[in-house]
């Protein structure tokens, strides 16, 4: 479907909460983040920039529209 043809346009980012492969402590990030993001607790990186969207090393386990 188009996007003139759509009601509402719903955005492509969004905030995305990810489960750190190493520990399992969870991190809310950004699906477009420019930084890399690291786990709180162990230092690990769980998100890596792409020039877009990011490269997500953990799990996803919940997205925040």
């Amino acid at each position: 479907m188009k996007k003139e043809r759509q009601l509402f346009v719903r955005p492509r980012s969004a905030f995305l909460q990810v489960k750190c492969g190493k520990c399992g402590a969870e991190r809310v990030v950004y699906s477009n983040a420019t930084t890399p993001v690291k786990c709180e607790v162990c230092e690990e990186v769980i998100a890596e920039p792409t020039g877009g969207r990011i490269k997500i090393n953990g799990a996803v386990s919940r997205r925040m529209d």
